[in-house]
């Protein structure tokens, strides 16, 4: 059964530069570490288009990206895993749990902005989820904010 988490963080930055810094390559490798060190993607963030989420070992999650509005939302849905390079949406481990999405919205508050994450997740990752996602925003926010 999958549970939807939901995190924020008010960043000191404007949005464009929230957006800019979660999404570019080096920022996102750094921000996104305490999921899975030296973590990195591979295709496009634009709507439509496919995206790898990746170890360095090549290993993943295959996703597309179901919306993308410049500044404002970004809708991330997990099809499947990536395994020794090869894409799987249709084994039955991964149809017990696919499609998951991975939300973001971007505010505008007080002179900064608030990043609202939505994301869904299996039980036995919910505890996970909820001790990492708040390590990994603090790193964005530290990077936006520096920035």
């Amino acid at each position: 059964m999958k549970k939807t988490l939901s995190f924020s963080i008010v960043i000191a930055a404007p949005r464009p530069r929230v957006w800019d810094t979660m999404l570019a390559p080096d920022s996102y490798r750094q921000w996104t570490e305490p999921f899975a060190p030296g973590c990195y993607y591979k295709g496009s963030w634009q709507h439509g288009e496919t995206i790898r989420f990746l170890a360095p070992g090549g290993d993943g999650m295959v996703a597309r990206i179901a919306e993308n509005k410049l500044h404002e939302t970004i809708s991330i849905q997990h099809l499947g895993m990536v395994t020794n390079g090869i894409d799987d949406t249709t084994s039955n481990a991964v149809k017990a749990w696919a499609p998951v999405y991975e939300n973001y919205r971007f505010l505008d508050h007080a002179g900064g902005t608030e990043l609202q994450v939505d994301c869904d997740t299996l039980p036995h990752y919910d505890d996970f989820m909820q001790k990492t996602w708040p390590l990994a925003l603090e790193r964005l926010k530290a990077l936006c904010e520096a920035g």
